[in-house]
């Protein structure tokens, strides 16, 4: 069952890893209080990445609500860290694999 979304996992996994990275490395610059919204909506995006993949591999029957929802927060995400990608690269990385989950994510739910 979890063939059908390889791709889409594969691109949770990603955006999953790059949110870590995007957190992390946000909590250790200079000035954390302006990335604060940076660092809560990485950390809410990396958790519905997480759940969205395992709620695939597991062929749940809500994976298409999941991924919708999934697609939305990966939105929020990429803008937010869009903010702040010309001063941080983790930022920017985020940003794009925020931006191509959520893309594989809304063609995998339609």
């Amino acid at each position: 069952m979890h063939e059908q979304f390889k791709e889409c996992i594969e691109e949770c996994l990603d955006c999953l890893i790059e949110c870590n990275h995007c957190y992390d490395a946000c909590l250790k610059e200079k000035d954390v209080k302006m990335l604060a919204e940076c660092i809560r909506l990485t950390r809410e995006c990396a958790d519905i990445c997480s759940y969205a993949a395992s709620a695939m591999s597991r062929g749940s029957q809500f994976a298409t609500e999941i991924c919708i929802l999934c697609a939305d927060i990966c939105e929020a995400c990429a803008i937010e860290c869009e903010k702040h990608s010309s001063h941080h690269e983790h930022c920017k990385k985020c940003a794009e694999a925020c931006r191509k989950c959520a893309d594989v994510c809304r063609t995998m739910a339609s």
